[in-house]
């Protein structure tokens, strides 16, 4: 079966890094990636700028030259990033703004709805939010208001699971990324949010895993099949990713 992976990260120390909270990863380059994702019959994927890259745009654009066509990647900028300058990274395969509201984006609700309204009108971007269900009250009205919203990490938290679940039955994505950084129980939030929308959930890696509890497996994988059958989990580990990511258009 064939397999997106729309949630990874690349650490190349040739590029700039930047502590965030006390925390800086190991290496861990494009060959790393390819050889522990090997015999995972993955065949694109979402590339994903981290905390610690803060707005740094060099590793991506190397990255994404080397990966190939079937990769996608999703960026953090300033706000006041330009339309031209928007533009240009789309033509090198970006695809999507990351909010990352976990570790600090100190952006007002007003200051994300206003630029990442900029970013879909201008290249058509999605938006990917970086935090747990429990801050959703602060954030459903933003979500509601933007074009088109992911979440990462099936939300963490229980606290807030109801309120993800309104979204998605209004059109936001899961990522089905990070299990051991959630108190969930997968299995059940799997189903639940499969039910609650087919189109919903995008499987990933999230590898290298920083700052998780636990490291990606291929179990991870077994478990989404096991939980959906085989039929559901195609859309789960490959198509509804490359849809979302304009990879089949």
């Amino acid at each position: 079966m064939e397999r997106f992976d729309a949630h990874f990260h690349i650490v190349d120390p040739q590029y700039p890094l930047t502590v965030n909270q006390g925390y800086l990863p190991e290496p861990y380059t494009i060959t790393d990636y390819q050889n522990e994702t090997s015999g995972l019959s993955i065949q694109g994927g979402a590339l994903v700028s981290a905390s610690f890259q803060g707005y740094d745009q060099s590793y991506l654009k190397e990255a994404l030259s080397r990966l190939g066509p079937e990769f996608v990647g999703v960026t953090q900028l300033p706000t006041n990033t330009t339309e031209t300058e928007i533009a240009a990274l789309d033509e090198l395969g970006v695809r999507g703004i990351r909010f990352n509201l976990h570790r600090g984006n100190p952006d007002s609700p007003k200051a994300i709805e206003k630029f990442a309204r900029q970013v879909y009108d201008t290249a058509g971007w999605h938006s990917e939010f970086y935090l747990p269900s429990s801050r959703l009250d602060t954030y459903t009205d933003l979500m509601k208001k933007l074009p088109a919203v992911s979440v990462d990490h099936l939300g963490i938290t229980d606290d807030g699971f109801e309120d993800l679940l309104r979204l998605v039955s209004r059109g936001i994505r899961v990522k089905a990324t990070g299990f051991s950084r959630t108190e969930l129980d997968v299995a059940d939030t799997l189903s639940r949010l499969y039910n609650e929308n087919p189109d919903a959930l995008m499987f990933g890696t999230d590898l290298p895993s920083t700052r998780a509890p636990e490291r990606f497996r291929p179990d991870d994988i077994q478990c989404i099949i096991e939980t959906l059958g085989e039929a559901k989990a195609a859309r789960v580990l490959s198509a509804n990713a490359r849809f979302w990511y304009r990879l089949d258009k």
